[in-house]
């Protein structure tokens, strides 16, 4: 098993203060609005320069969603270190429903719906997350190509992995997101595990 070494001073330096700068941001989108709100207002509450947002962020849009790269990364290992005889439709709907349960324990109930409604009501930041999520597309089917003993993701793969990261976004839009979760996950199952059967050529894991 490799281990991932803790990061340095310097590293966590960095991602505290990325997220400070996010959650700055996002506490005044929430009370002014999105578009109201300029990088040089976001800047001056979180006490550094617009430089400085601009060299963790891109773009504004990206200041809701900080950790973008670390969801891809939970995402494929998900796949990849899934419990022996899970499959992977199984493994990626607790991945799912573990992070919204851990995101209400944290939040609370009432805070995650401001905080959804506020996505959903902002047309830049809809768009901005749904081509998050896609971008995840190629790795997570690199993942399951892998998982699955195959040199490069079949068609059946790739439309899979475009259904599960939909799938995400289709839960962030309802107001039952695990109810939505589970019927989505429940009718994914029955059309991937015969393909993922056949892919793997019926071995089990």
């Amino acid at each position: 098993m490799t281990s991932i070494e803790p990061m340095g001073r310097r590293e966590r330096k960095k991602a505290a203060t990325r997220k400070n700068i996010s959650d700055v941001a996002t506490a005044l989108f929430l009370e002014r609005g999105f578009d109201e709100v300029s990088i040089r207002e976001v800047a001056d509450a979180a006490d550094v320069s617009p430089t400085t947002v601009f060299a963790h962020f891109p773009q504004k849009e990206a200041l809701v969603f900080d950790e973008d790269d670390e969801q891809r990364d939970r995402l494929v290992s998900a796949v990849r270190d899934r419990p022996q005889g899970t499959t992977i439709n199984r493994a990626i709907h607790t991945f799912y429903a573990t992070e919204l349960k851990a995101n209400v324990d944290e939040h609370g109930n009432d805070v995650t719906r401001i905080f959804v409604r506020f996505l959903n009501e902002t047309p830049a930041l809809r768009e901005y997350a749904a081509k998050m999520w896609l971008r995840h597309e190629d790795a997570l089917s690199d993942a399951i190509a892998d998982e699955l003993g195959l040199p490069e993701p079949t068609p059946e793969i790739r439309v899979y992995a475009r259904f599960v990261l939909q799938m995400q976004l289709l839960v962030n839009e309802n107001d039952d997101p695990l109810g939505v979760l589970d019927a989505g996950f429940a009718i994914l199952d029955g059309g991937w595990s015969p393909i993922e059967a056949r892919l793997a050529g019926g071995s089990a894991r």
